[in-house]
């Protein structure tokens, strides 16, 4: 069958299943977005590249496929970059599609080229300059097949003007390797059995469950772990859903914000149990201070990541599921299963620490506080309904206070800390979780300036009658930098206190109901509404700035040597 590059690029995306794709057309797309008007699958028009990104990263941590974007050359190609560097952080399968200059004009400064080959090479798993309709295939199916196997990332491929129009046979390829690209990597379990016989003569145990345990699906596998063997379980930011946080042997967020039990725990444990996480330093503190007397075992897929941060006793090279079910069957061959009895004082120190370092939350507050806004919504939301936040305050309240019981409900920014994620990247979660009833419900967690980085998403919501229910945690200022500035820095508040915005102008001005809260007497009423109007809505609570993220490590000390609650 003869097609042009821009027709077989749409060919490819519906072979690969590909539901939706987001993006913006431009002068160097035209013919491919020419292609897209017969697709069978949908196109949402966003309102900025980067947003293009992170809408197709929602997509993709929302719904376990690969998201897909495209941009224009130039100013259009580099408008991704942050997007990609976001996903490549946080190990979200992407396929990114750009189009180029004609292949002449390359190199010659031509009317918005850029070098976005050259320029992503730091943060994508692999790209493809593609010139000619022969190698467009191959780059397709090779995009797909990368980005979404191993350890996942994003994959950029970039396809000039006259590829997209040249014509040529289509034949798109059902399998395809790469030399020296093997997606299960390299296996290292030789210190299997020494990591069997830690584990069961551990007294103070605890896992510590990161994103690989939600990327690898071995969820199920870490709870029998954890509750077979009676071992407590805290969780780094990427880490959040990987293990029910209604179950006892839950403690929460471990690091910078993490809950003071779960610090205590791991500075206290004699063997800590690292799955799926890199121990990144906010997570860890200070790094020569971390769990002092415990030895490490860690288990992760990619060997770059074993000892790079924290050194390890134990190594356990392979897929999250994989190395948890082996761990499983070794302890019932070995015969010692234990159960909570046997560290009972274990379990009663971790208990003590809770009633000794109580939350912010368990102090009566006559203002709007953040974490009542947060129980408010989240029983609301119930366990089912994802929410996805921006950066800031707001965001570590929510990873704090917003109970997640489900993988892959809880979204945010991790490693790169996106302000501007999380508007878009709702975009993507509620088509992800689309019904035959029509796009899911999404609650969207923001501050009032991570907000701003990317609301002319709001024409997108309303364009699509997607029922995004943002609740805008909103201090008038840059919260998070100026919570540092008052810790550390002696409250000289350089640029972070604004005179703020008219929230329910701006919204207003794309068509979406919003409305201004400012006391706990109207929150449940506002919540109410928020989530029974149809459709976009945004509620603005007007929170105090004195309200701090607590507890905090702060930088450069351990993790028991947090800043507990100021009342």
């Amino acid at each position: 069958m003869t097609m042009t590059g821009a027709r077989m690029v749409v060919k490819a995306l519906e072979a690969e299943g590909v539901e939706v794709v987001f993006g913006i057309p431009g002068g160097t797309v035209v013919t491919l977005y020419d292609a897209l008007y017969d697709a069978q699958f949908k196109h949402v028009l966003v309102r900025h590249e980067q947003a293009a990104c992170h809408a197709a990263d929602g997509y993709a941590r929302a719904s376990g496929k690969t998201g897909v974007c495209i941009a224009t050359s130039g100013p259009g190609a580099t408008n991704l970059v942050t997007g990609i560097a976001n996903a490549a952080m946080d190990s979200v399968p992407l396929v990114v599609l750009t189009g180029q200059v004609l292949t002449s004009l390359i190199g010659t400064d031509a009317f918005q080229e850029a070098d976005i080959f050259g320029a992503t090479l730091p943060m994508v798993k692999h790209s493809f300059f593609v010139k000619n309709t022969e190698d467009l295939q191959r780059a397709l199916r090779g995009a797909f097949h990368i980005a979404g196997s191993g350890r996942p990332g994003p994959v950029l491929v970039d396809i000039p003007a006259d590829v997209q129009r040249a014509s040529g046979a289509f034949a798109y390829p059902p399998e395809i390797s790469f030399p020296g690209y093997d997606p299960k990597g390299k296996e290292n379990l030789a210190d299997l059995d020494l990591a069997l016989d830690a584990l069961l003569s551990a007294s103070r145990p605890v896992l510590i469950a990161g994103g690989g345990v939600i990327l690898s699906g071995a969820w199920d596998s870490l709870l029998r772990l954890a509750e077979e063997q009676g071992i407590p379980v805290v969780n780094s930011l990427m880490g959040k859903g990987a293990f029910p946080e209604t179950h006892p042997l839950s403690l929460g967020l471990v690091g910078m914000h993490g809950m003071p039990w779960a610090n205590l725990a791991v500075s206290g444990a004699d063997l800590v149990i690292g799955v799926g996480t890199r121990f990144c330093e906010r997570s860890t503190g200070r790094k020569d201070r971390y769990a002092p007397k415990a030895r490490i075992l860690h288990i992760d897929r990619d060997p770059a990541e074993i000892d790079k941060n924290i050194p390890a006793t134990y190594r356990l090279v392979g897929d999250a599921k994989k190395v948890l079910d082996l761990l499983l069957e070794g302890t019932k061959r070995k015969g010692r299963e234990r159960t909570k009895a046997n560290r009972e004082a274990w379990h009663a120190a971790i208990a003590e620490w809770r009633r000794a370092y109580p939350l912010q939350s368990t102090f009566p507050r006559e203002e709007l506080a953040p974490w009542n806004i947060l129980a408010a919504l989240r029983e609301r939301a119930g366990k089912d309904m994802p929410v996805v936040t921006e950066v800031g305050q707001h965001q570590m309240w929510a990873a704090q206070y917003w109970t997640t019981e489900i993988p892959r409900n809880f979204i945010t920014s991790g490693g790169l800390g996106t302000m501007g994620f999380g508007l878009p990247a709702a975009v993507g979660v509620s088509l992800a979780r689309s019904t035959p009833r029509g796009p899911a419900p999404v609650v969207c967690i923001a501050g009032d300036g991570s907000f701003l980085m990317n609301c002319q998403e709001l024409d997108t919501v309303a364009r699509y009658g997607l029922p995004v229910k943002i609740a805008l945690f909103n201090n008038a200022s840059l919260g998070m930098v100026r919570q540092w500035q008052q810790l550390f820095w002696n409250e000289r508040y350089s640029f972070t206190r604004t005179e703020g915005y008219d929230v329910e102008k701006l919204a207003g001005a794309f068509g979406i109901p919003a409305r201004r809260v400012d006391s706990n007497a109207d929150l449940a009423e506002a919540v109410s509404w928020l989530f029974d109007t149809e459709g976009p809505a945004v509620a603005d609570f007007r929170i105090p700035q004195k309200d701090l993220v607590l507890p905090m490590v702060p930088a450069g000390a351990a993790l028991d040597e947090f800043l507990h609650t100021i009342v």
